[in-house]
């Protein structure tokens, strides 16, 4: 270590010292509270819970520290409001608006009635040890018995370890929480062979979908002898349901790029580019502003903490495309072309931007990398499977009673996902299935559920971990309809580019809607398997090879629910709108006339307390009759 490195590296412990006091000076004021901030906080009305909390504060003369934080994964519960008095426990309450910020500060100053808000559980900071270094998250746990909430109960937070812990706006809580400490060790005591091979040993598994080992792929972008070399962050994150990513560059941004530097240093790359979608305005925002946070202290741009490595990050906004997350796709967008694949080889690696060597990895993948150094690749190795080390997460999202994000140890099964974190299917109602891996994922049935929730395990049963995404489906889903809607968005967002991915979804796309329509025959489930093989084998890049994943895995195991929709004309789901009827079951009826007043085609006639009648040539089957009778007097009818 040179005489200029160490001082600059004492400079930054100094800073990193201050930020540590600070940060806890904050949390030992009189009142410390959080407001979770990240999109779906903000979109439950966030803005205006932290402007009341703040008048709740002056009207009690009372003097707070505020922090916004990012989303802690209770997503259905937001906004969120944590409290911590001293002398008291750090409560954080749920479903918190502007109208009841009254009622949890009566709660928490004056031991008064909680109605409205609800209260999620203790917050206690926690902390793993590992290497001489500590990784800090927030739990919840139950105030009276001390057990930790049913929907953390099985999780292990690592990626999502700051997020909802510290302003995301703030270089100084990152440093807190001994950000910018992994970039510290890669610098001053490895080289880029060693960061590679500790990466390598610690087995992290590439996070966008395909499993990559992460340090192979340096290593062979490292060899690769052509310069300038590229680093990029694939951001684009295009699934439906899934907000994973979002969720990490709104809530822990400098993760990121810290993760980016160590990989450009490893690589020997000077410029890296975060390609994220433009319908992430905040993620976009607060990236931006960690990175000039970053750059004034010097861990960005020329002669990175005196070490000689120079590197730069430039964000780049993506159009919305999901073809855009298949890195050839996306680098073509980043030089400015249309977000199409193009064949490899050559592989990135090798001819990436501009035909220069490239890494792509996902947003997951760069923010554990500062973690494992800090931590040590044993430390990681030790969590998860032997064969894929570490944590998986998930945007959990469908028919399930507690939604939202989560973060889990590889090899939990999906019943503990489904059950004990997500609390089991709404209603009382049995569950049907589960799609992992989005779009183009696979569906798996109850006989899957005890399935372990890793990379080799979710393959061999016909399934894919993807970038994060899982729906949970109910008894009510018919499972032909659900195939059709991600084929529908397949449709929609193919590129276009090759003829087996935009000839070969649009016309599987056909044949099911001519099986939901009651016109379907059983040559189309073989048709169906034809032209899957020529999009799987013909496609250029994966959404085409992949595309059919979900159809072909719901007719593996309910095709019963095929044949029944073509054999017999029935919607066994009862959700098929040409394979429907609704009536009217004259005993039932009072005549009360909600349903009619309800009914936007008017197919609904009847005078006031008597019997009504649905004329099913106006009916277009939109189901909010049933929904708003109280007396269960409309039935769902099959026409045969």
């Amino acid at each position: 270590m040179t005489v200029q490195t160490r001082q600059v590296t004492e400079r930054l412990s100094i800073r990193r010292l201050e930020a540590q006091k600070l940060w806890q000076a904050k949390q030992a004021d009189a009142v410390y509270i959080t407001v979770g901030m990240g999109t779906c906080g903000n979109a439950a009305g966030a803005g205006d819970t932290l402007a009341a909390v703040q008048r709740e504060l002056d009207a009690r003369g009372l003097k707070a520290d505020i922090a916004q934080v990012g989303c802690v994964g209770m997503c259905s519960y937001e906004p969120m409001v944590e409290i911590q008095a001293q002398g008291r426990e750090r409560i954080n309450y749920g479903s918190v608006t502007s109208r009841n910020v009254k009622e949890i500060f009566k709660h928490y100053f004056d031991d008064g009635e909680l109605r409205k808000a609800v209260m999620v559980g203790q917050a206690i900071p926690t902390e793993q040890q590992a290497n001489g270094h500590s990784l800090y998250s927030l739990s919840f746990v139950e105030p009276d018995a001390g057990d930790a909430i049913p929907f953390q109960a099985k999780q292990l937070r690592i990626v999502l370890s700051n997020c909802g812990l510290i302003d995301p706006e703030s270089i100084d809580d990152y440093l807190a929480v001994d950000g910018y400490t992994g970039l510290e060790i890669a610098l001053t005591q490895m080289t880029p062979e060693e960061v590679i091979e500790e990466v390598k040993r610690s087995g992290l598994r590439g996070r966008g979908g395909g499993g990559f080992s992460a340090g192979v792929k340096w290593g062979l972008a490292r060899k690769t002898q052509a310069w300038p070399k590229y680093m990029i962050c694939n951001a684009d994150e295009g699934d439906p349901g899934a907000f994973m990513d979002r969720s990490v560059l709104e809530g822990d941004p400098h993760s990121v790029i810290e993760g980016m530097i160590i990989a450009g240093y490893a690589v020997g790359a000077e410029l890296g580019y975060i390609y994220c979608r433009a319908e992430y305005p905040l993620a976009i925002r607060r990236l931006h502003i960690a990175i000039d946070q970053a750059r004034e202290l010097g861990l960005l741009g020329k002669d990175i903490l005196g070490s000689g490595f120079d590197f730069e990050l430039i964000v780049k906004e993506g159009a919305g495309a999901f073809v855009c997350g298949e890195e050839t796709a996306l680098m073509n967008s980043i030089m400015g072309e249309r977000g199409q694949p193009w064949p490899r080889p050559p592989y990135p690696a090798v001819s990436g931007v501009w035909s220069k060597p490239s890494n792509v990895n996902n947003v997951k993948s760069y923010a554990y990398t500062p973690r494992i150094l800090r931590m040590g690749a044993d430390w990681f190795k030790s969590l998860g499977t032997e064969g894929s080390p570490g944590t998986a997460v998930f945007a959990l999202t469908g028919q399930v009673e507690r939604t939202g994000l989560i973060e889990v140890p590889m090899g939990i099964t999906l019943r503990e996902i489904i059950y004990d974190i997500g609390g089991g299917i709404p209603f009382g109602k049995k569950f049907k299935a589960v799609q992992t891996g989005g779009p183009l994922g696979g569906c798996l049935p109850a006989e899957y559920l005890d399935t372990p929730v890793d990379f080799d395990s979710l393959r061999a049963a016909g399934a894919v971990m993807g970038s994060g995404g899982m729906i949970v489906a109910d008894e009510d889903t018919c499972m032909v309809e659900f195939s059709k809607y991600f084929m529908q968005f397949v449709v929609d967002e193919s590129c276009g580019k090759c003829p087996p991915c935009r000839i070969g979804s649009l016309r599987m796309l056909e044949v099911l809607e001519r099986i939901t329509a009651g016109e379907g025959t059983m040559e189309d489930l073989e048709l169906i398997k034809e032209i899957a093989r020529g999009m799987q084998q013909g496609s250029l890049c994966g959404l085409g090879q992949l595309a059919p994943s979900p159809v072909l895995s719901t007719i593996r195991h309910f095709e019963h629910e095929f044949r029944a929709h073509i054999e017999e004309g029935i919607c066994p789901a009862r959700k098929c709108k040409a394979l429907i009827s609704f009536v009217v079951i004259p005993d039932l009826c009072t005549g009360c006339m909600v349903c009619g007043r309800n009914c936007a085609a008017k197919a609904i006639t009847g005078e006031k307390l008597q019997v009504h009648h649905i004329d099913p040539d106006l009916c277009e089957r939109c189901g909010l009759c049933a929904e708003v009778c109280k007396f269960d007097a409309i039935e769902i009818v099959s026409p045969r």
